[in-house]
C-alpha cells in the first residue's frame, strides 16, 4: 500500500460512508473530476452488488409469501383427508410439502449470501471511495498547475500591461506637444495645407464618446 493510500485510510477512519453509486453528489463530483477505468470498474461492481442483494430480498419475501400460503393449505387438507379419502388431495398435500421444502431451501440459500453481502458492498465501496479520493487528488494537483501557470502568465502581462499603457501615455503627450509645438509655429493654415489631420485633442474626444455609448449600450440605454 502506498503513502497516499495510508493517508487515505487514516482519513477514511470513523467514518460513515455512504453507498457512492447511490450519492448524488457523488455522480455530480464527476462533473468535475474526470473518472477513471478502476473507478468505472467499482462502480459496475458495486451496482452488481446492490441489484443483487435487492432482488435476493425481494425473491425471499415473495418465497416466504409463498410458503405461508402452502402451509395454510395443508391443515385444511389435512382435515379434509381424515374424512374421506381423495387422490387429488393426498396429491395436493404431497406437492404442497414439496415445495415447502424447496421454499426452506431457498430461503437458507439465500440467508447465506444476504450475510456475505453487506460485507462485500462495504469492501467494495471502501475501494471505490479510495480511488475517488485518488482521482480527486490527481485532478487537484493538476488544476494547482495549472492555477500557477496561469497566475504566472497574467503576472508577466500585468507587468507588460503596466508598460505598455506607460508607453501609450508618453506617445499621446508626444503628439500633443508635436500638435501645439506646429500650430504655435506653422499656424493653422500651414497645418492644413500639410494635412496635418490628426488632432490629439479631438482624437481623445472622440474615444471617449466611443467609449460612453458602449456603456450606455451596455446598460440598455437607447441611444
Amino acid at each position: 500500500m502506498g503513502r497516499k493510500e495510508e493517508e487515505y485510510e487514516y482519513a477514511l477512519q470513523n467514518k460513515n460512508i455512504p453507498l457512492l453509486t447511490l450519492d448524488n453528489k457523488w455522480h455530480m463530483l464527476f462533473g468535475t473530476a474526470e473518472t477513471t477505468l478502476t473507478i468505472k470498474r467499482l462502480e459496475e461492481q458495486l451496482n452488481n452488488l446492490l441489484k443483487r442483494q435487492g432482488k435476493l430480498n425481494t425473491e425471499s419475501k415473495d418465497i416466504r409469501r409463498l410458503k405461508k400460503k402452502l402451509m395454510d393449505e395443508i391443515v385444511p387438507t389435512v382435515d379434509e383427508l381424515g374424512k374421506r379419502y381423495d387422490a387429488s388431495l393426498e396429491k395436493k398435500l404431497d406437492d404442497n410439502k414439496r415445495l415447502i421444502n424447496d421454499c426452506n431451501e431457498k430461503l437458507a440459500g439465500y440467508k447465506d449470501e444476504l450475510l456475505e453481502l453487506p460485507k462485500e458492498i462495504e469492501q467494495v465501496n471502501y475501494k471505490l471511495m479510495i480511488a475517488t479520493m485518488d482521482a480527486c487528488y490527481e485532478k487537484l494537483k493538476e488544476n494547482t498547475a495549472e492555477i500557477d501557470e496561469i497566475g504566472e502568465w497574467i503576472t508577466k502581462i500585468r507587468v507588460e500591461l503596466k508598460k505598455k499603457i506607460i508607453r501609450k501615455q508618453e506617445k499621446e503627450q508626444q503628439n500633443q506637444d508635436l500638435y501645439h509645438y506646429m500650430h504655435a509655429i506653422f499656424g493653422a493654415d500651414v497645418i492644413d495645407i500639410f494635412d496635418m489631420k490628426y488632432n490629439p485633442e479631438e482624437r481623445a474626444a472622440k474615444i471617449a464618446a466611443e467609449k460612453e455609448r458602449r456603456i450606455r449600450r451596455a446598460n440598455g440605454d437607447v441611444e
